[in-house]
């Protein structure tokens, strides 16, 4: 329990890796404030949860401010302060780099990365009002890292989380803040089923570039969330953390034609 008596947001927690973190800090003793744009889904996960003394919900687009300003208000109204900060809502979209429309784009950099922006400033600023010290964790994806055309402004959305959390660690870090970012692989959540496990083929090749040989759990994610908003954690700031299976080291590879 050595998170015991903080309190938390999460964004994007009606499913999937932000409602494991949900579960996560309340089994450690953590006051959460939830949010997601899915309002019935945030109700479900709630009730699921069941824990009414220390759990609230706030239904908003991260792509907003307003939106992420009130995640926050929400958890100084109702527990007095915010220690811990998770910017989880994304999206992701499988399309030819060459078929992405304006929308789609400007859909994905919006929740991805502006409003892990706004998530960024918006805790950062209770963060020093109430005295300084706390932890914002951003949620980034291998794809910061790989090239995956078919997932092309997803990787960039998150390429640009890796240097938000670089550049808001080095801001922060005279108010005790720090940022981090956990980077997943190929988690079993809705998102990979409707935008990477699109056919067996599909799910065939993500596991040949697995080592661990399966897809990851989002208990597993939140495991290391929970390890980085502790203490245990305390000399770690801008660094992204991947739990991913091994995919990194191996790397994605595609098939040449020599010329």
């Amino acid at each position: 329990m050595k998170l015991s008596g903080k309190v938390a947001a999460i964004t994007g927690a009606a499913r999937g890796i932000g409602k494991a973190c949900a579960k996560r800090f309340l089994d450690d003793g953590v006051k959460v404030v939830i949010s997601d744009v899915d309002a019935d889904g945030l109700a479900a996960t709630a009730a699921e949860l069941g824990r009414p003394d220390a759990l609230r919900t706030v239904v908003g687009n991260v792509a907003r401010r307003a939106d992420v300003d009130q995640l926050v208000a929400t958890a100084v109204k109702e527990f007095g302060r915010l220690d811990i900060m998770v910017n989880n809502a994304g999206v992701a979209r499988n399309r030819d780099i060459l078929d992405i429309t304006e929308g789609e784009f400007d859909e994905i950099i919006g929740i991805n990365l502006k409003g892990a922006f706004f998530g960024v400033q918006s805790a950062a600023r209770q963060m020093i009002a109430q005295g300084g010290g706390g932890v914002i964790i951003n949620m980034s994806s291998v794809n910061a890292l790989l090239a995956i055309p078919a997932l092309a402004t997803y990787a960039m959305s998150k390429g640009g989380m890796k240097q938000l959390t670089s550049v808001a660690a080095v801001a922060l870090a005279p108010h005790n803040i720090r940022v981090v970012a956990v980077g997943p692989g190929t988690i079993l959540t809705d998102m990979v089923a409707s935008s990477i496990y699109t056919s067996e083929d599909a799910r065939k090749t993500v596991m040949s570039r697995t080592p661990a040989g399966r897809g990851g759990e989002p208990s597993e994610v939140a495991s290391v969330v929970a390890f980085l908003a502790s203490d245990d954690a305390s000399y770690i700031t801008g660094q992204t953390i991947y739990p991913d299976g091994g995919r990194l080291i191996l790397n994605y590879t595609v098939p040449v034609k020599e010329k």
